[in-house]
């Protein structure tokens, strides 16, 4: 299989120089100015991390970018989709809250920010796949009317998948609230009578009459209900909750799947930054101590080969002394950092079924830029 060409920039820098300055001549070196904007709606797909959690990208990153995209004519926007679990991102007005509490905003980025599947996560496209595990890719609607798509990526572990970065950012954050649903479980959603009120909110959007209030607490009808994970949604109580059922090996499979789907057709570039390099999602709201020391930039117009140059490299780094992995390694350096942080992830399936696909290679050329 034919390799992939990968940029690389480390984290040093020099008096009068930045980290800013070198990310900009890190896309402009990996050919982002070869890409036709002018007068493209580009979405600029990066995770503004959950409210407590110190690890996620700042947002003078984006800005990089946004002013690049603007300077070809583009129209930038910074964009990620609703959480499926009950967090400070479950609806597009705590998403953008939580966003502007951790310093996003039009000033900050260069561009205004849009929450890609509506306000209760439930205005997606379905895109056809159909390749083994997804017939169709739920995907947050202002995403999918995006006319070019560049991912700003923080590289990271991730307890599901082993590790998280440009395919999972892509895979699992461009995913409407259903199609989290779809690539988390093949169940349906349950409901905690703890926290349900009776208050019938979830009737409303159950197209299905799945859902029935018996003594003030709700229930589901796993036969027939379809997991669309609306009501979800809708419950103010965080009484519904996905089953997070599927196998770590199917979740990478599926997000491969979505990322394929996500920018079929379209203009893509992708940047990641190996940096506070937590042991996982910056869904939670918290971050552990980094793993390993910041690593450096990337970028590629191929997914999968910049994601597997990444995984190289930070399995190459020492371990951060106390952190999550010294601590499970028993201070011995493991082979596979990410599957001693996180033991029965398989990181390698998303390659695996992302190289059966087609879609972008593991195989990579890796070029430093200073």
């Amino acid at each position: 299989m034919a390799s992939s060409k990968v940029y690389f920039t480390d984290m040093h820098t020099e008096f009068e120089d930045s980290l800013l300055n070198k990310l900009g001549r890190l896309i402009t070196e990996a050919g982002i100015e070869g890409m036709d904007l002018e007068k493209k709606f580009v979405a600029i797909k990066m995770h503004f991390g959950e409210y407590g959690n110190l690890a996620f990208l700042r947002p003078n990153y984006a800005k990089v970018i946004a002013d690049k995209i603007s300077a070809m004519q583009g129209i930038p926007f910074v964009t990620d989709c609703g959480t499926l679990y009950a967090g400070k991102r479950k609806n597009a007005v705590e998403h953008l809250k939580t966003a502007e509490m951790n310093g996003f905003n039009s000033i900050t980025t260069g561009c205004q920010i849009i929450i890609g599947d509506g306000l209760k996560g439930t205005d997606d496209v379905e895109i056809s796949v159909d390749k083994g595990y997804v017939k169709t890719a739920k995907i947050g609607r202002e995403v999918a009317d995006a006319d070019a798509i560049i991912s700003l990526n923080h590289f990271k572990g991730h307890e599901l998948t082993g590790f998280g970065g440009a395919l999972k950012n892509l895979g699992m954050g461009c995913a409407s609230r259903r199609g989290k649903m779809e690539l988390h479980t093949s169940g349906k959603p349950s409901v905690s009578k703890k926290r349900c009120r009776g208050c019938k909110k979830c009737l409303s959007v159950c197209a299905h009459s799945a859902i029935t209030i018996t003594d003030d607490k709700a229930s589901i009808d796993h036969g027939k209900c379809v997991g669309c994970g609306r009501c979800i949604g809708m419950c103010p109580f965080d009484a519904i909750y996905a089953n997070m059922d599927e196998s770590f090996d199917m979740i990478n499979c599926k997000i491969a799947e979505y990322a394929m789907a996500v920018l079929r057709g379209k203009p893509n570039f992708h940047i990641s930054v190996i940096a506070d390099v937590s042991p996982f999602c910056d869904c939670h709201g918290e971050n552990d101590l980094p793993i390993i020391p910041n690593v450096g930039m990337l970028a590629s117009f191929d997914p999968v080969a910049l994601d597997k140059a990444c995984v190289d490299l930070a399995q190459k780094q020492p371990m951060i002394v106390g952190s999550r992995l010294h601590i499970n390694s028993k201070g011995n350096k493991p082979e596979d950092i990410f599957m001693c942080v996180h033991p029965g992830t398989r990181w390698q399936a998303i390659f695996e079924h992302a190289e059966r696909l087609g879609f972008g290679s593991s195989n990579y050329e890796l070029i430093n830029v200073k």
